[in-house]
């Protein structure tokens, strides 16, 4: 089944987005085991994400080569966990957490390669800056030299409104080509998952972030 489902996003996605743009397939890995993982490692899968860091730990070491993204709520005591292990930190929320991230890979003596999450419903269970702050957070992660900004994630309103999706999309995605213009670095914009990766890649995303649709229900 997973080969199959594999296969079926890879051919959703090969067309690219709205814009002509490859889109980037991540395997969202939250209670997934290591096996299936790695399985999907061989089957071509290129990204995973993982959403808690101590799961993220526990795997770090087995997982077969890919790159390792760390797509959940960072605390700043877990970042001892996910700083230079995970390849991209995509969920930078606020200031204080990039100034934390930041401050952890200077004493590790590396550039941690992030993604600054931005919340589009504005939702107050959701994690990531208003667009309003996201300006702000932009300029606090690219003034630290520890940093390197490559893309904007984003998580979209729970809402059966199609119009309401893909207005949320392209609001993030303005802001996204406002910043591309100014950081040669930014290549990834993720939005979606699996009940809305399809409205958002036509509507300007080029990274989708997949967990049940691809590995069934979670253990």
């Amino acid at each position: 089944m997973l080969k199959e489902n594999l296969q079926k996003f890879f051919k959703e996605i090969e067309n690219g987005n709205n814009l002509g743009e490859k889109i980037t397939l991540v395997g969202a890995t939250k209670f997934v085991d290591i096996e299936r993982v790695n399985q999907a490692i061989d089957l071509g899968l290129t990204h995973i994400g993982e959403n808690r860091a101590q799961e993220f730990r526990d795997k770090f070491s087995l997982y077969h080569p890919c790159v390792k993204h760390f797509i959940g709520t960072l605390q700043e005591n877990k970042l001892k966990y996910v700083v230079g292990k995970a390849d991209i930190i995509d969920s930078v929320s606020s200031i204080d957490l990039a100034q934390a991230i930041g401050k952890k890979a200077e004493q590790l003596g590396i550039v941690q390669k992030v993604m600054l999450e931005i919340n589009a419903g504005e939702e107050e269970n959701k994690t990531g800056a208003s667009l309003k702050q996201a300006k702000t957070l932009y300029k606090s992660i690219i003034e630290q030299n520890s940093l390197e900004l490559v893309g904007v994630m984003a998580m979209l309103p729970i809402s059966d409104d199609q119009e309401v999706l893909a207005t949320a999309c392209k609001n993030v995605r303005d802001f996204y080509d406002q910043i591309k213009f100014d950081t040669q670095t930014l290549k990834y914009l993720s939005i979606g998952m699996s009940g809305d990766y399809k409205i958002a890649i036509q509507n300007g995303s080029n990274m989708i972030r997949i967990g049940s649709s691809l590995f069934g229900k979670r253990s």
